[in-house]
């Protein structure tokens, strides 16, 4: 059993949720090798460095945010929503998840501001939009129903993966463009789908976000409505000769994606119905950028 105050620091970063990074942030590096860039490794480790920080932040500071707001005492927790249940458990320890927040953010802003000086300035836009989101997410962008669909595909599309393709190649490309858009759109679903448990208790703390606003029927439609987008972005840089035919390799997963639509739409009332999809839905979500990567490295 773990100490805790190691529980208390460690829980909050949200640890196993983390594989998100290096699956964007690869897609990214792989982008910058197709357009010919030798890959500079110790810029690729910083990279991943400051988006690693910049999602350890967003959960800590996610995390002691709930807490202090009292929505983790009233949300009954899944193994992918509801938070990790370390603060409610170790209320004594809330301010490791504060200090671990601050600490990382400072650490992103640092590596960013590096990156800024020595691979170019083009990198200081997204590097602000993505402070910017880290600090305001829980207390500002859950409150509007658009900024919190959006965000977290944006953070982890656009910024990480056509953020690390500028670092390594000293310019924005259109495969980068292109390859970012399918994380988006799979991230957008990811949180979407996470918040179906917790309408009645984000509702109760003043969150605003689609499913409160417009209801489940609405999201599941959003859901559909994005992985079709998630795909078609693929297939529509095919067809643009932005990406190579063998980009394709990612539609591989879509019977895994049209199967957890039809379980949202069947189950999204019955939460541990439900969750068997939530899982599946984290698995599409790490797999297919990862066999669009793959799929760009075969064309190498």
């Amino acid at each position: 059993m773990l100490n805790p105050s190691v529980a208390a620091t460690l829980g909050p970063m949200r640890v196993p949720f983390l594989l998100l990074v290096p699956v964007v942030v690869g897609l990214g590096a792989v982008t910058a090798v197709s357009q010919g860039v030798e890959l500079n490794l110790s810029v690729l480790l910083l990279t991943f460095v400051g988006a690693l920080s910049a999602h350890v932040a967003v959960n800590a500071l996610n995390e002691y945010e709930d807490f202090r707001s009292g929505l983790d005492l009233i949300t009954e927790r899944t193994p992918f929503s509801g938070g990790t249940g370390t603060l409610p458990t170790h209320p004594e320890k809330a301010h490791y998840a504060l200090v671990v927040g601050l600490l990382a953010v400072a650490l992103v802003a640092i590596i960013g501001l590096w990156l800024c000086v020595s691979r170019g300035y083009g990198v200081l836009v997204p590097g602000i939009v993505g402070l910017a989101t880290i600090l305001t997410y829980t207390r500002f962008i859950t409150r509007s129903s658009v900024l919190c669909l959006l965000a977290p595909g944006v953070a982890f599309g656009p910024l990480m993966v056509m953020g690390t393709d500028y670092v390594l190649t000293g310019t924005y490309s259109e495969a980068g463009a292109y390859a970012s858009l399918l994380p988006l759109f799979l991230v957008s679903n990811l949180l979407l789908m996470n918040q179906f448990p917790d309408i009645e208790p984000d509702t109760r703390v003043g969150r605003r976000h689609l499913l409160i606003r417009y209801g489940t029927g609405v999201g599941v439609t959003t859901f559909a409505v994005f992985l079709v987008a998630a795909y078609g972005s693929v297939l529509f840089a095919v067809v643009a000769d932005a990406l190579p035919v063998t980009a394709l390799l990612s539609v591989l997963t879509l019977p895994i994606g049209v199967r957890v639509w039809l379980g949202l739409r069947r189950h999204a009332h019955d939460i541990p119905l439900l969750v068997p999809y939530m899982g599946q839905n984290v698995l599409l979500t790490l797999l297919t950028p990862t066999l669009l990567a793959f799929g760009l490295l075969l064309a190498l």
